[in-house]
Protein backbone atom coordinates (compact mmCIF):
# COMPACT_ATOMS: atom_id res chain seq x y z
CA UNK A 1 0.00 0.00 0.00
CA UNK A 2 2.47 2.40 1.02
CA UNK A 3 6.02 1.46 -0.91
CA UNK A 4 7.95 2.68 2.55
CA UNK A 5 8.95 0.00 5.16
CA UNK A 6 9.23 3.27 7.66
CA UNK A 7 5.60 4.26 6.72
CA UNK A 8 4.31 0.33 7.05
CA UNK A 9 5.69 0.34 10.48
CA UNK A 10 4.50 3.11 11.71
CA UNK A 11 0.57 2.08 10.33
CA UNK A 12 1.46 -1.26 11.96
CA UNK A 13 2.20 0.07 15.43
CA UNK A 14 -0.85 2.72 15.14
CA UNK A 15 -3.34 -0.29 14.62
CA UNK A 16 -2.16 -2.59 17.16
CA UNK A 17 -2.31 0.23 19.02
CA UNK A 18 -5.74 1.14 18.68
CA UNK A 19 -6.14 -2.67 19.23
CA UNK A 20 -4.97 -3.00 22.56
CA UNK A 21 -6.58 0.37 23.42
CA UNK A 22 -10.12 -0.84 22.51
CA UNK A 23 -9.79 -4.25 24.53
CA UNK A 24 -8.64 -2.13 27.44
CA UNK A 25 -11.37 -0.22 27.11
CA UNK A 26 -13.65 -3.33 27.34
CA UNK A 27 -15.43 -3.02 23.88
CA UNK A 28 -15.80 -6.28 22.46
CA UNK A 29 -14.15 -6.66 19.38
CA UNK A 30 -15.60 -9.84 17.67
CA UNK A 31 -13.62 -10.74 14.70
CA UNK A 32 -9.91 -9.27 15.63
CA UNK A 33 -8.77 -9.95 12.16
CA UNK A 34 -11.39 -7.72 10.48
CA UNK A 35 -10.44 -4.77 13.11
CA UNK A 36 -7.16 -5.21 12.32
CA UNK A 37 -7.59 -5.21 8.51
CA UNK A 38 -9.95 -2.17 8.88
CA UNK A 39 -8.12 0.28 10.84
CA UNK A 40 -4.24 -0.57 8.81
CA UNK A 41 -5.94 0.06 5.68
CA UNK A 42 -7.81 3.12 6.24
CA UNK A 43 -4.38 4.49 8.06
CA UNK A 44 -2.79 4.12 4.77
CA UNK A 45 -5.43 5.62 2.77
CA UNK A 46 -5.11 8.57 4.53
CA UNK A 47 -1.15 8.41 4.87
CA UNK A 48 -1.81 8.08 0.99
CA UNK A 49 -3.71 11.17 0.96
CA UNK A 50 -1.09 13.28 2.39
CA UNK A 51 1.89 11.39 1.00
CA UNK A 52 0.64 12.59 -2.59
CA UNK A 53 1.16 16.06 -1.89
CA UNK A 54 4.92 15.38 -0.60
CA UNK A 55 5.84 13.09 -3.91
CA UNK A 56 4.04 15.35 -6.47
CA UNK A 57 7.46 18.01 -5.10
CA UNK A 58 9.59 15.25 -5.19
CA UNK A 59 13.01 15.94 -6.89
CA UNK A 60 13.89 13.06 -9.31
CA UNK A 61 11.96 9.92 -9.97
CA UNK A 62 10.35 8.37 -6.92
CA UNK A 63 11.08 4.88 -6.42
CA UNK A 64 9.55 2.38 -3.63
CA UNK A 65 12.03 1.79 -0.63
CA UNK A 66 13.96 -1.47 -1.56
CA UNK A 67 12.84 -4.86 0.01
CA UNK A 68 15.80 -7.39 0.71
CA UNK A 69 14.84 -11.09 0.47
CA UNK A 70 11.03 -10.20 -0.49
CA UNK A 71 10.83 -13.71 -2.46
CA UNK A 72 9.69 -15.62 0.58
CA UNK A 73 6.27 -14.39 0.31
CA UNK A 74 4.19 -16.13 3.45
CA UNK A 75 1.19 -17.31 0.79
CA UNK A 76 -0.11 -19.18 -1.23
CA UNK A 77 0.35 -17.95 -4.52
CA UNK A 78 4.10 -17.00 -4.13
CA UNK A 79 4.68 -15.75 -7.83
CA UNK A 80 1.35 -13.48 -7.38
CA UNK A 81 2.74 -12.39 -3.97
CA UNK A 82 6.51 -11.94 -5.27
CA UNK A 83 5.02 -9.68 -8.35
CA UNK A 84 3.21 -7.67 -6.00
CA UNK A 85 6.15 -6.28 -4.22
CA UNK A 86 8.41 -5.85 -7.27
CA UNK A 87 9.55 -2.04 -7.88
CA UNK A 88 7.95 -2.41 -11.10
CA UNK A 89 4.23 -3.16 -9.68
CA UNK A 90 4.30 -0.66 -6.67
CA UNK A 91 5.79 2.01 -8.88
CA UNK A 92 2.52 1.42 -11.25
CA UNK A 93 0.48 1.23 -8.00
CA UNK A 94 1.16 5.39 -7.66
CA UNK A 95 -0.59 5.79 -10.54
CA UNK A 96 -4.10 4.70 -8.72
CA UNK A 97 -5.92 6.96 -6.12
CA UNK A 98 -6.09 5.51 -2.29
CA UNK A 99 -9.02 4.21 -2.24
CA UNK A 100 -8.59 2.34 -5.70
CA UNK A 101 -5.24 0.91 -4.81
CA UNK A 102 -6.82 -0.54 -0.96
CA UNK A 103 -9.43 -2.20 -3.23
CA UNK A 104 -7.53 -3.58 -5.70
CA UNK A 105 -4.91 -5.25 -3.62
CA UNK A 106 -7.20 -6.64 -1.40
CA UNK A 107 -9.32 -8.40 -3.61
CA UNK A 108 -6.25 -9.06 -6.23
CA UNK A 109 -3.63 -9.76 -3.48
CA UNK A 110 -5.14 -10.78 -0.34
CA UNK A 111 -8.21 -12.34 -2.06
CA UNK A 112 -10.93 -10.62 0.11
CA UNK A 113 -14.49 -10.76 -0.51
CA UNK A 114 -16.29 -7.49 -1.80
CA UNK A 115 -18.77 -7.75 1.22
CA UNK A 116 -15.56 -7.21 3.39
CA UNK A 117 -14.37 -4.86 1.31
CA UNK A 118 -16.93 -2.70 1.30
CA UNK A 119 -16.96 -2.47 4.93
CA UNK A 120 -13.33 -2.11 5.30
CA UNK A 121 -12.98 0.64 3.08
CA UNK A 122 -16.64 2.38 4.02
CA UNK A 123 -18.17 1.76 0.61
CA UNK A 124 -20.97 0.10 -1.59
CA UNK A 125 -19.98 -3.66 -2.80
CA UNK A 126 -21.21 -2.34 -6.28
CA UNK A 127 -18.97 0.79 -5.91
CA UNK A 128 -15.90 -1.52 -5.15
CA UNK A 129 -16.46 -3.94 -8.39
CA UNK A 130 -16.27 -0.96 -10.01
CA UNK A 131 -13.30 0.34 -8.23
CA UNK A 132 -11.75 -2.55 -9.20
CA UNK A 133 -12.43 -3.11 -12.25
CA UNK A 134 -11.32 0.53 -13.14
CA UNK A 135 -7.62 -0.19 -11.24
CA UNK A 136 -7.53 -3.62 -13.00
CA UNK A 137 -8.33 -2.02 -16.14
CA UNK A 138 -5.72 1.17 -15.26
CA UNK A 139 -3.10 -1.65 -14.28
CA UNK A 140 -3.43 -4.12 -17.05
CA UNK A 141 -2.15 -1.46 -19.60
CA UNK A 142 0.98 -1.28 -17.98
CA UNK A 143 1.48 -4.47 -15.56
CA UNK A 144 4.59 -5.70 -16.20
CA UNK A 145 5.49 -9.53 -17.52
CA UNK A 146 8.01 -11.06 -15.36
CA UNK A 147 10.59 -13.79 -16.59
CA UNK A 148 8.61 -17.22 -15.90
CA UNK A 149 11.91 -19.31 -14.93
CA UNK A 150 13.41 -17.57 -11.95
CA UNK A 151 16.51 -19.75 -13.09
CA UNK A 152 16.89 -18.11 -16.05
CA UNK A 153 16.22 -15.01 -14.73
CA UNK A 154 19.01 -15.47 -11.83
CA UNK A 155 21.29 -16.48 -14.79
CA UNK A 156 21.02 -13.32 -16.24
CA UNK A 157 21.15 -11.30 -13.58
CA UNK A 158 24.45 -13.02 -12.38
CA UNK A 159 26.06 -12.31 -16.53
CA UNK A 160 24.48 -8.87 -15.97
CA UNK A 161 26.61 -8.25 -12.74
CA UNK A 162 29.86 -9.72 -14.43
CA UNK A 163 29.64 -7.50 -16.95
CA UNK A 164 29.97 -4.47 -15.43
CA UNK A 165 32.16 -5.47 -13.02
CA UNK A 166 34.78 -6.08 -15.93
CA UNK A 167 33.47 -3.24 -18.00
CA UNK A 168 32.33 -5.06 -20.74
CA UNK A 169 30.26 -2.91 -22.71
CA UNK A 170 29.71 -5.30 -25.57
CA UNK A 171 28.29 -7.72 -22.81
CA UNK A 172 26.69 -5.65 -21.61
CA UNK A 173 24.27 -4.18 -24.55
CA UNK A 174 23.80 -7.58 -25.52
CA UNK A 175 21.99 -8.61 -22.04
CA UNK A 176 19.92 -5.12 -22.00
CA UNK A 177 16.64 -4.25 -24.35
CA UNK A 178 16.85 -2.34 -26.82
CA UNK A 179 14.42 0.43 -24.67
CA UNK A 180 15.96 -0.49 -21.66
CA UNK A 181 15.95 2.47 -18.78
CA UNK A 182 18.11 3.08 -15.73
CA UNK A 183 15.98 4.93 -12.82
CA UNK A 184 17.75 6.62 -9.93
CA UNK A 185 16.06 7.86 -7.16
CA UNK A 186 18.10 10.21 -4.91
CA UNK A 187 15.06 12.29 -3.28
CA UNK A 188 17.68 15.61 -3.50
CA UNK A 189 19.75 13.77 -0.72
CA UNK A 190 22.11 11.67 -3.11
CA UNK A 191 23.52 12.11 -6.39
CA UNK A 192 21.11 10.77 -8.95
CA UNK A 193 20.69 11.29 -12.59
CA UNK A 194 17.94 13.39 -12.26
CA UNK A 195 15.52 11.95 -15.27
CA UNK A 196 15.42 8.57 -16.49
CA UNK A 197 18.31 7.17 -18.83
CA UNK A 198 17.06 5.01 -21.74
CA UNK A 199 18.54 2.96 -24.62
CA UNK A 200 20.88 -0.15 -24.09
CA UNK A 201 24.06 1.86 -25.33
CA UNK A 202 23.53 4.54 -23.12
CA UNK A 203 22.69 2.43 -20.31
CA UNK A 204 25.48 0.65 -20.96
CA UNK A 205 27.90 3.50 -21.14
CA UNK A 206 26.76 4.53 -18.21
CA UNK A 207 27.15 1.26 -15.79
CA UNK A 208 30.39 1.11 -17.09
CA UNK A 209 31.36 4.40 -15.96
CA UNK A 210 29.65 3.92 -12.48
CA UNK A 211 31.66 0.44 -11.78
CA UNK A 212 34.67 2.09 -12.86
CA UNK A 213 34.30 4.98 -10.62
CA UNK A 214 33.31 2.79 -7.82
CA UNK A 215 36.15 0.14 -8.13
CA UNK A 216 38.51 3.24 -8.21
CA UNK A 217 37.16 4.16 -4.41
CA UNK A 218 36.62 0.61 -3.03
CA UNK A 219 32.82 0.30 -3.26
CA UNK A 220 31.92 -3.77 -3.12
CA UNK A 221 28.25 -5.11 -3.73
CA UNK A 222 26.61 -8.38 -3.08
CA UNK A 223 23.80 -9.60 -5.21
CA UNK A 224 20.71 -9.91 -3.23
CA UNK A 225 16.84 -10.28 -3.99
CA UNK A 226 15.41 -6.96 -3.83
CA UNK A 227 11.61 -6.77 -3.78
CA UNK A 228 11.09 -10.59 -5.50
CA UNK A 229 13.75 -9.71 -8.44
CA UNK A 230 17.17 -10.13 -8.64
CA UNK A 231 19.46 -7.23 -7.59
CA UNK A 232 22.15 -5.67 -5.64
CA UNK A 233 23.31 -4.06 -2.71
CA UNK A 234 26.73 -1.55 -2.74
CA UNK A 235 28.61 -0.48 0.26
CA UNK A 236 31.69 1.50 0.40
CA UNK A 237 35.33 0.84 1.89
CA UNK A 238 33.73 0.68 5.78
CA UNK A 239 30.65 -1.74 4.59
CA UNK A 240 28.02 1.36 4.55
CA UNK A 241 25.64 0.73 2.18
CA UNK A 242 25.49 3.38 -1.12
CA UNK A 243 22.83 2.19 -3.06
CA UNK A 244 20.77 -0.77 -3.79
CA UNK A 245 19.88 -1.89 -7.38
CA UNK A 246 16.97 -3.76 -8.72
CA UNK A 247 16.62 -5.62 -11.96
CA UNK A 248 13.43 -6.03 -14.25
CA UNK A 249 14.08 -9.07 -16.45
CA UNK A 250 11.80 -9.74 -19.46
CA UNK A 251 11.80 -11.92 -22.40
CA UNK A 252 15.95 -12.80 -21.48
CA UNK A 253 16.52 -9.00 -21.34
CA UNK A 254 17.16 -6.53 -18.85
CA UNK A 255 14.07 -3.86 -19.09
CA UNK A 256 14.62 -1.75 -16.57
CA UNK A 257 17.24 -1.10 -13.35
CA UNK A 258 16.22 0.92 -10.28
CA UNK A 259 18.90 2.27 -8.12
CA UNK A 260 17.40 3.65 -4.30
CA UNK A 261 20.48 6.08 -3.45
CA UNK A 262 17.56 8.32 -1.04
CA UNK A 263 19.50 7.31 1.97
CA UNK A 264 15.89 7.82 4.44
CA UNK A 265 14.82 4.53 2.20
CA UNK A 266 18.27 2.47 2.74
CA UNK A 267 18.42 3.07 6.83
CA UNK A 268 15.92 0.27 7.20
CA UNK A 269 18.69 -1.79 5.78
CA UNK A 270 21.35 -1.11 7.57
CA UNK A 271 24.52 1.54 8.21
CA UNK A 272 23.88 4.17 5.33
CA UNK A 273 27.65 5.58 3.89
CA UNK A 274 27.73 9.45 3.04
CA UNK A 275 29.47 8.66 0.19
CA UNK A 276 26.79 9.50 -2.02
CA UNK A 277 25.09 12.10 -0.43
CA UNK A 278 24.80 15.55 -1.63
CA UNK A 279 27.07 18.30 0.08
CA UNK A 280 24.52 19.91 2.12
CA UNK A 281 23.69 16.78 3.81
CA UNK A 282 27.06 15.64 4.27
CA UNK A 283 27.72 18.76 6.64
CA UNK A 284 24.50 17.85 8.71
CA UNK A 285 25.42 14.09 8.83
CA UNK A 286 29.04 14.84 10.04
CA UNK A 287 28.08 18.02 12.14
Amino acid sequence: MLGSVADAEDVVQETFLRLHNTVRAGTNIESPKAFVATVTTRLAIDHLRSARVQREAYIGTWLPEPVIGAEEPVAKRRTEMAESLSMAFLAILETLSPVERAVFLLREVFEYDYDEISRIVDKSEDNCRQLFVRAKRHLEVRKPRFEASREKRDELAKRFFEACERGELTGLVDLLASDVTFYGDGGGKATAIPHPLVGSDRVARFLKGLFEKGKQIGVQFRKVTVNGEPGALFFDSQNRLISVFALEIRDGRVVAIRSVVNPDKLQHLGPVSDLAKLPSNRSEVRG
